[in-house]
């Protein structure tokens, strides 16, 4: 094992603890019969899989990337959160640590503004001020539904930075750096507007669904994934994750802008969640998966074709769970749904455990293997 791996490992496994208790809470939050891990765990359900986990990760990233070892203390502290929420700590330790973590992450990325005040970094810089701003609405007294539009607006700004900033080996023009401006902008005036008030104003939910709306079009235009579908292997993968992303990422904003108060109903606040955290989110993930693990950890995540086996899963699933579980109020296929987007979630990082550990091996042996010189 690397020094590389061995350094950075700890952070991602304090991630991973957050994701397994998040698919745990969210199991229990489905209704299903298992085991009761602490009274709060469903609970932090969300707070567990967008900040101790994703919040990890996406903050794990942009250190290595930069090589200030003080910006490690930003995944450091939002797994030491995560883990906090899943012991029973008090509340406010958990959140004062995932807070700490948005305060360190700002400060990396305005390091990074002075080095290159891109317009890809920009965007990303906005995603983790909603980070921020979602933990200290939590100290202000909001509850997990109302700060959902922070936390969505801090990973589709920081995924729709990492596209924009592929997207520019492009060229894009002026007219699609506008767009994008104008949806980013868009959403965020409509997060503001949430906050203004103290609760989530059905104009301010409009707004950023609309601009959700908008940010989905214009990675299905812009993004390079339309061209590299038509690429075999990995290339492929990647882009059919992005595509499908922005018809959830679609999908959600439609749902935001129709119903303005998307805690108006359970199978409204479902759709309006998930189809966002799950749909687009999570097909980010796998997507960026064979780049964001050897950036991270240093080691090579080749691609099989059994990754498409996972996200299969994951679509077909979450269609269950959406239409025919909140849409037609069929509560076993919301249940079965749920539980089948956990399976998926879990199948992708086992296949992947897999193909990593196949690879080192197999890199290992052919490093072991005498070399043979010829004569000339």
């Amino acid at each position: 094992m690397t020094s590389v791996l061995q350094r950075r490992l700890p952070v991602l496994v304090l991630g991973v603890l957050s994701l397994l208790a998040g698919l745990w809470g969210g199991l229990l939050l489905l209704g299903l019969p298992v085991p009761t891990l602490r009274a709060a765990t469903a609970a932090d359900h969300g707070p567990l899989m967008a900040l101790g986990f994703l919040g990890t990760v996406i903050s794990l990233e942009r250190p290595v990337a930069l090589r200030r070892r003080w910006a490690f203390a930003a995944p450091a502290a939002a797994g030491a959160g995560g883990i906090s929420l899943l012991v029973g700590l008090p509340a406010a330790v958990g959140w004062a640590l995932l807070c700490l973590a948005a305060v360190v992450f700002v400060l990396v990325y305005a390091v990074v503004l002075t080095i290159d005040a891109a317009p890809h970094i920009i965007v990303m810089a906005a995603g983790a001020v909603c980070w921020y701003i979602a933990t200290v609405l939590w100290f202000g007294g909001w509850t997990i539904p109302h700060l959902v539009p922070w936390l969505a607006g801090f990973l589709v700004f920081t995924i729709l930075g990492e596209r924009l900033e592929l997207a520019r080996v492009a060229l894009l023009s002026p007219a699609s750096l506008r767009a994008i401006s104008i949806g980013g902008a868009a959403l965020a005036a409509g997060l503001v507007l949430t906050a203004v008030s103290g609760r989530t104003t059905e104009l301010g939910v409009r707004l950023a669904g609309a601009a959700l709306i908008a940010l989905a079009l214009w990675g299905a235009r812009y993004d390079v994934a339309r061209r590299t579908v038509r690429i075999a292997g990995v290339t492929r993968f990647m882009a059919v994750c992005l595509l499908a992303g922005y018809a959830w990422l679609l999908v959600a904003g439609a749902t935001w802008l129709v119903a303005g108060d998307i805690g108006r109903s359970v199978g409204t606040y479902d759709l309006a969640l998930h189809a966002v955290f799950l749909g687009f989110v999570m097909s980010m993930i796998f997507g960026h998966a064979p780049v964001i693990v050897p950036a991270v950890l240093g080691t090579p995540l080749p691609f099989r074709p059994w990754f498409y086996g996972p996200l299969a899963v994951l679509h077909l699933a979450l269609v269950v769970r959406l239409v025919v579980g909140d849409g037609a109020g069929v509560k076993l296929a919301w249940q079965m749904g749920g539980a089948g987007t956990e399976v998926a979630i879990l199948a992708f990082l086992a296949v992947s455990a897999v193909a990593v550990v196949r690879a080192r091996r197999a890199r290992s042996r052919s490093a072991s293997r005498p070399s043979v010189v010829r004569a000339a």
